[in-house]
């Protein structure tokens, strides 16, 4: 039987016993089922065996650097991956999410946010698995027809540029999980202005003035300073 088809199941790769014991200690709490391995071989055969519902994962293993399991993993899964690492600089986090995994975690990190991130992933999962021909997203006020091409704030129809469109279009396909800069100029705009990264400065503010209560505040396109932008799936 799948794990997933019990309770969700997260596997760990981390290769430090006091954070493996206290993220085993977290999430089972929790009601989590978990598996553990120490390092990126054994990871990799865990995630392709047990087929886990998320996958926490620390870029500093002993065997393999954990940007390689991400890309060895994305070769054959979707598996959400959320990173924890003790790498604080932009520059990791970016080659991270740029090879595959979801979410990013800075050592040390608080339990409440943990938790949040865990379920937006586990939840964006299962809502892609069941995804049908007419999509339709809905955090807060804000409804996003992707079907009809059409996005509503508290029921009041707000019209779009296309490429405006297109640029909400592939974070609400993303939603919950983190998008740095390239991947979506090339998402949105092809892969010669990658670089770019005023277009998307440009195209973010004119789409939380449309989306926003208030764009200096957003509360559903969020910033994540010197990485990229994520579409929030649920609402402080």
């Amino acid at each position: 039987m799948k794990m997933s088809e019990l309770s969700p199941a997260i596997l760990v790769i981390e290769d430090e016993p006091p954070l493996q014991k206290f993220l085993q200690a977290t999430l089972s709490s929790q009601g989590y089922q978990i598996i553990s391995s120490v390092t990126g071989k054994d990871g990799l055969m865990q995630a392709a065996s047990r087929q886990p519902d998320l996958i926490i994962l620390d870029l500093g293993l002993p065997d393999m650097d954990g940007i390689e399991v991400t890309r060895q993993l994305r070769e054959w899964s979707a598996i959400p991956i959320i990173v924890v690492s003790a790498r604080g600089k932009e520059q990791d986090k970016v080659m991270a999410l740029d090879v595959g995994a979801d979410d990013y975690l800075t050592k040390p990190f608080g339990v409440g946010e943990l938790l949040a991130r865990v379920r937006v992933a586990i939840r964006h999962a299962a809502a892609a698995k069941q995804e049908t021909g007419d999509p339709v997203f809905t955090v807060g006020d804000l409804r996003v027809d992707l079907l009809h091409r059409q996005v509503f704030v508290a029921d009041q129809q707000v019209h779009l540029t296309p490429n405006q469109f297109k640029l909400l279009t592939v974070l609400v396909k993303n939603a919950g999980k983190v998008l740095t800069h390239r991947q979506l100029l090339k998402e949105v705009w092809g892969p010669f202005i990658t670089q770019e990264n005023h277009y998307l400065r440009v195209y973010m503010n004119q789409l939380r003035q449309k989306l926003e209560a208030d764009p200096s505040r957003p509360k559903y396109l969020l910033t994540e300073p010197g990485v990229g932008y994520r579409l929030v799936v649920e609402v402080a």
